[in-house]
């Protein structure tokens, strides 16, 4: 703003050193006149003001004029732009290939930022409120229930009474021709006048009404939308905390495993030395010790990468790991027939409410799409004060109450058109639906059936897993007492692990299937 200030100074000097010519030149054209065609002399002072407006114009339509630095302005308006610009314009510096880059990123460098620094326990709860508070896409849905939630507001506007205030301030005056005088005159007149207008539409043909209730359906679409993202969230967190419990599980079975071979290799070897083995004994022994080093290896990378997968989906600290607080065992059990849980589903799940909502706000488009050619009545009181400020004479005020119809009763088939677009949109909300409902009824059934076949599962790897561990008992004191080999020894082992690991996934899946049937019947935990 500077800049432009000093600009127009300069213009304003030019311009008076000029008025100086122009009044020569003018008063040597007049003196060539005839007499008959004798004209009042120019106003040299108008002239230049009109110069100036000229000027300043063409400054104000450069954009951007009053950003130029104080060096750049004053390159318009000295003739020793050049040197200004030497003088005030850094040399480039030459670039250090020795200069280390710096990280704008905020991204570790070392290794040590990235090392994992703490261990803590997680129960299932905790893991879903944390998710809850650190989810991007559950906060993005809040935001946007927000969003709608001022969208009622602003179709309520359309309802109330429009107040509105105009001011206008005018200079008029005879066109200015160069080289010539105007025949009009060079007399000029300022003008100010100010109005306030109010208005309030009383018949809309169910437009501003539409308008309301779709707005207030569109929140209520969100909301339920905010319900499916925290309700898919959920089944994420679900899903990775069991995760987490079999690959914790996974460890331990192994861990025994490695026990139980490390065992058996101790008596191969003392077997050996007693002269009642063999060394064929030993080398089975280690061989299903070393299968059970790598098995533990390949059941530890699986946890530390479950351990890293919840971590990510909960977005807290990367260098910390979380394991599994809540033990292995049943979660509960499931009270519904699979008929009832199909239409407890129904009732909660968000997906089908949402469907009759986007019906329902298809409905109220459409009547807002069909009123454009439908009649339009307001109420209006408008009152306007004018003053002019070249003459003495008095404001003038006036003001003027009534009512007004708005009717576009030919515009081509745009309403129409709309009105048959927002119906088409009724029927493709209503096919949805139907899917919708299918997909529904489809996971109810297959959380149901897994659950029922879990829980069988759980009942029969109850008892083989007590049977195996007396076959281990039994098959090391036949070995240890000479009556038994060590291929007995190594089947039980493996037959005990086998159900160990059947029993832990019968129970994790079963908590899997309840929980799976629990976020489909929007039933909580």
């Amino acid at each position: 703003m500077l800049t432009l200030i000093k600009f127009i100074h300069l213009l304003n000097t030019r311009s008076q050193s000029s008025q100086e010519i122009l009044h020569q030149q003018t008063n040597l054209q007049t003196s060539r006149l005839p007499i008959e065609a004798e004209a009042p002399p120019l106003n040299n002072h108008q002239i230049a003001s009109g110069f100036q407006i000229i000027w300043a114009i063409i400054v104000l339509g450069l954009g951007g004029l009053g950003r130029i630095e104080p060096t750049q302005a004053k390159s318009l308006v000295s003739d020793k732009s050049s040197q200004i610009l030497a003088q005030t314009t850094p040399a480039t510096p030459t670039p250090n290939i020795n200069t280390k880059i710096q990280n704008n990123l905020n991204l570790p460098t070392t290794g040590n930022e990235v090392q994992i620094t703490g261990n803590k326990s997680l129960t299932l709860k905790q893991a879903i409120d944390i998710a809850f508070g650190n989810n991007r896409e559950v906060q993005a849905a809040r935001l946007i229930v927000n969003r709608s939630q001022v969208g009622i507001s602003e179709a309520q506007a359309a309802q109330a009474v429009q107040v509105g205030l105009t001011s206008t301030l005018q200079n008029q005056g005879s066109p200015l021709i160069i080289g010539t005088q105007s025949q009009f005159g060079s007399n000029t007149s300022t003008n100010i006048q100010g109005g306030l207008q109010a208005t309030y539409n009383i018949l809309s043909a169910g437009r501003n009404q539409s308008s309301v209730r779709a707005a207030e359906e569109q929140v209520n679409f969100d909301r339920l939308d905010l319900i499916r993202v925290e309700q898919l969230v959920r089944s994420q967190v679900i899903t990775a905390y069991y995760d987490l419990q079999a690959a914790d599980s996974s460890v331990i079975i192994n861990q025994a495993a490695v026990i139980d071979a490390t065992r058996s290799l101790s008596d191969a070897q003392l077997q050996e030395k007693a002269g009642i083995g063999t060394k064929f004994d030993i080398l089975r022994a280690q061989v299903q010790l070393a299968t059970a080093d790598r098995d533990l290896t390949n059941a530890q990378g699986q946890q530390q990468t479950a351990r890293k997968k919840i971590a990510q989906l909960l977005s807290v600290d990367n260098n910390t790991e979380f394991k599994a607080a809540d033990t292995v065992r049943e979660v509960g059990a499931w009270g519904y027939s699979l008929e009832d849980s199909v239409v407890l589903a129904y009732k909660n799940r968000p997906e089908v409410k949402q469907q009759l909502v986007r019906r329902t706000i298809g409905q109220q488009q459409q009547i807002v799409a069909a009123a454009a050619d439908s009649a339009q009545v307001d109420l209006f009181a408008n009152y306007t004060l004018a003053k002019s400020l070249t003459t003495s004479n008095s404001a003038q005020d006036n003001y003027s109450i009534g009512a007004q119809l708005r009717w576009n009763f030919f515009d081509g088939g745009f309403a129409r058109a709309g009105s048959n677009r927002e119906r088409v949109n009724q029927e493709i909300f209503e096919n949805q639906f139907t899917t919708t409902r299918n997909q529904v009824r489809f996971e109810v059934e297959q959380a149901y059936n897994s659950l029922g076949s879990n829980q069988k599962n759980i009942a029969t790897s109850t008892q083989p897993l007590k049977q195996a561990e007396e076959s281990l008992k039994l098959a090391r004191l036949r070995f240890q007492a000479g009556v038994g080999t060590q291929t007995d020894v190594i089947q039980a082992q493996t037959e005990l692990a086998r159900a160990r690991g059947n029993r832990i996934t019968a129970i994790i899946d079963y908590n899997r299937a309840l929980s799976s049937l629990r976020v489909a019947t929007l039933t909580g935990e």
